[in-house]
């Protein structure tokens, strides 16, 4: 384990060290996310009062749980997924470059705050502690929680629509900033092109969001998989995650029933894809979202 110091504020530790004088070119560090698993690096530069974020793959990062091949390869097979999955709701890539030994992508700057901050709140701090960005979130008027919930709804069926299954979404992927009540959906890397079919048997992603077919060799996933994967963010922003009971739901019995529809272990039982969910989501929020 080595430590490695950008400048007077910004460190961070590495398995192995690795040359990162290529930052320079970018400006000045304010900021580095060195807990991933996936092998990645990410930072916050500022240059000329613009600020931007690179997402970097090459480095041998503590947590990483692949090769800094293999995070280099899933972050240049990314790069077509930013780009053909460009939405407003979306961080917008703008360039990605290559160097002897990584591979970068660079984005606008989104001055929001993750919703699954384990590295600075583990559980249960981040389910406790008033700093903590999903406890500050889940205090919000749930008119406020509904309209990023339509925003993630809304991404997910252009996912559908351009022919992608979402892969390892989940409460880590919400960005949100408070000041300004904007939420942005961030690290798209392992969404996939359809067909696709589970050949890990346990796939990436964290188990409060995943499908059953997402733990089974072989099984497909589809539109199907992914209305399970929107219901149990449902659940998460609305409820108590796995606790799917209605006592600990925040708005009407109409939205839990469409929740629990989303998450039925039964893929038959479910919503036919995300534009359904969402369709039926919408007319029932119609009929008015208050809890009673």
């Amino acid at each position: 384990m080595i430590q490695k110091k950008i400048n007077q504020r910004i460190s961070f530790k590495l398995k192995a060290d690795h040359n990162f004088d290529w930052l320079k070119g970018y400006g000045n560090v304010f900021a580095v996310f060195d807990q991933q698993d996936s092998g990645n690096i990410s930072f916050g530069l500022e240059k000329d009062g613009i600020k931007k974020f690179i997402k970097y793959a090459g480095a041998r990062t503590i947590n990483s749980t692949v090769t800094p091949e293999t995070a280099v390869h899933n972050l240049k097979k990314s790069v077509v997924k930013y780009n053909e999955l460009e939405h407003p709701h979306l961080v917008n890539l703008i360039d990605h470059f290559e160097l002897e030994n990584g591979y970068g992508l660079v984005y606008d700057w989104f001055d929001g705050e993750n919703l699954h901050n384990h590295w600075a709140f583990p559980p249960p701090l981040k389910y406790e502690y008033p700093d903590s960005p999903f406890y500050r979130f889940k205090q919000l008027p749930v008119e406020k929680r509904l309209q990023v919930f339509k925003q993630i709804l809304e991404f997910h069926v252009h996912v559908e629509q351009n022919g992608y299954v979402a892969i390892d979404f989940y409460d880590g992927s919400i960005l949100y900033d408070f000041s300004k009540s904007i939420a942005k959906i961030c690290d798209i890397d392992l969404y996939q092109r359809k067909p696709y079919f589970n050949s890990m048997g346990r796939m990436w992603g964290s188990s409060r969001f995943m499908s059953p077919e997402e733990f089974e060799l072989g099984a497909v996933i589809d539109e199907k998989t992914n209305v399970f994967n929107m219901g149990a963010v449902a659940f998460c922003l609305f409820g108590s995650e796995l606790n799917r009971s209605f006592e600990k739901w925040d708005v009407s019995k109409d939205l839990f029933e469409v929740a629990l529809k989303a998450v039925e272990n039964d893929r038959e039982k479910r919503y036919t894809n995300v534009e359904e969910f969402h369709k039926d989501w919408m007319i029932k929020m119609d009929h008015g979202w208050l809890s009673v």
